[in-house]
């Protein structure tokens, strides 16, 4: 029993020191990673024009962040599940997903930036914020109840 209660403590204090991370790539995203949109969306921007970019630095520091994100999910499906297999279909799905978001933010701010700055808005935040993994847990718990 006692040994059941730490298995658990520790769990939940990995779990909690991993989602402390990605509150702490959140707080620091201003130092970490370059994007002039951070700015940008926090102000009135439907009336401004986009900021100047270098298109090689905000991708791979919007590539570098969303590969931290999803690494550290990963580790925290790993710590809730213990299943190499949701582990395996996890990292498939972050490799698709963050691919199709990629090519879209960059598709859309190339050719449709000016007219389209909601959906470059909303393309960046599943770029930028850990949200993937806000579906996958709930799913993978839905999964494994189910069985």
């Amino acid at each position: 029993m006692l040994q059941k209660l730490l298995q658990n403590k520790a769990k939940i204090g990995l779990s909690l020191f991993l989602i402390l991370l990605l509150i702490l790539i959140r707080a620091f995203e201003d130092t970490l990673f370059y994007d002039p949109f951070l700015n940008y969306f926090k102000t009135e921007y439907a009336h401004l024009p986009l900021p100047r970019i270098n298109i090689f630095k905000l991708f791979f520091g919007l590539g570098f962040r969303f590969y931290l994100n999803s690494v550290i999910s990963l580790f925290l499906l790993y710590v809730i599940f213990k299943d190499t297999k949701i582990i395996k279909f996890s990292m498939l799905l972050y490799m698709i997903l963050g691919s199709i978001l990629m090519i879209s933010f960059l598709f859309v701010l190339n050719f449709f930036g000016e007219e389209n700055k909601m959906i470059l808005f909303y393309i960046r935040r599943f770029i930028i914020q850990p949200i993937f993994i806000m579906l996958f847990i709930p799913a993978f718990c839905y999964q494994k109840m189910s069985k």
